[in-house]
């Protein structure tokens, strides 16, 4: 006789309908994306390098999907305006974020977002990875790390450093150097990058912690001196000097560039969104534009990214905590 009651078949009947259904209307919808255009937004203004990538990233999956991919800049609140419009939109892949890695993750922790970064949106792909350079003027006399550091301990406090603003890249790097040296340095914040390399060049302040881009032309000009890189590997255009890594091992970190979804946006459109953006960053003509733009091309997919930013998040959160540090 058999023991499984009629209302037992009857429910496990319509779990597996139930399940065919919604495995039916994914690949149908995976078939069908995307079948309308895809917005990218930048949560910033215009002309910075965000900007310039996304408007590279957009050009090759719009050739790529035979949909246009249209850049918004949505700006306002250090990145959360832009942010928090991705995270509040449909779920169905069609608006997306592009974001640096420090006001990304930096600013959940120093103030309260109308998002969780981790809880609302999902990581679909990093773009694209970039190093920070930490140089002084190459007037100071000072000529390594050692130099720096010994000068810092003897005077605490007397140096200072230069940055774009509060949770920065600049300023997050600087502050890492901070803890893992031993060091004191005193924080002046700046309006923009522009304002904080003016400041160095002329003088106003000791150091900054700025990004390869921003430091090369100057080194390359005499007018900085490179310390240290924040990378885990040597750079080739900066031979000769030593990374974080060496240093301070187990210290190494990079910066990046990534694309987000809202959470809820079905796995198989965000593994697709993450196999196009690999295929188009890797590719010839936007690898080469990339590094031009002093970038290194990546693609990691969603679970690889994840991990990143979530270590990147606690590592940065833990740096701000430690630091007492409070957005303007």
């Amino acid at each position: 006789m058999n023991t499984i009651s009629f209302e037992k078949r009857l429910s496990l009947g319509l779990f597996f309908l139930c399940a065919i259904f919604v495995a039916g209307a994914c690949h149908a919808q995976l078939n069908n994306y995307p079948n309308r255009p895809i917005k990218l937004v930048v949560p910033f203004v215009p002309g910075g390098t965000l900007d310039v990538v996304a408007r590279l990233l957009g050009k090759n999956l719009s050739e790529a999907f035979g949909q246009a991919v249209i850049v918004d800049n949505k700006a306002g609140a250090g990145g959360v305006v832009g942010v928090d419009y991705v995270a509040k939109s449909a779920p169905d892949g069609y608006t997306l974020v592009l974001n640096s890695a420090t006001p990304m993750v930096t600013v959940v922790s120093l103030q309260k977002t109308p998002y969780d970064l981790l809880r609302d949106l999902a990581p679909v792909s990093q773009v694209s990875t970039f190093d920070y350079v930490l140089s002084v003027n190459a007037k100071s006399g000072i000529q390594n790390m050692q130099d720096l550091v010994q000068l810092a301990k003897k005077q605490p406090g007397k140096l200072n450093y230069a940055s774009a603003g509060t949770g920065s890249g600049q300023h997050m790097y600087m502050e890492l150097i901070k803890s893992v040296a031993g060091i004191q340095l005193q924080h002046i914040p700046y309006k923009g990058n522009g304002p904080a390399m003016q400041a160095l060049l002329a003088g106003e302040v000791d150091l900054i912690f700025d990004t390869t881009l921003g430091i090369l032309p100057q080194v390359q000009g005499g007018k900085l001196k490179p310390l240290m890189t924040s990378s885990s590997k040597p750079i080739a255009a900066l031979a000769g000097v030593p990374t974080l890594e060496s240093l301070y091992p187990g210290s190494s970190i990079q910066g990046w560039h990534g694309v987000f979804a809202p959470s809820a946006t079905p796995k198989e459109v965000l593994s697709f969104l993450a196999d196009a953006i690999k295929k188009a960053v890797n590719g010839h003509d936007m690898s080469t534009k990339l590094k031009d733009l002093g970038l290194d091309p990546s693609g990691l997919g969603t679970d690889v990214f994840f991990e990143t930013v979530k270590r990147d998040q606690d590592r940065w959160g833990k740096v701000i905590r430690e630091n007492n540090i409070k957005a303007d």
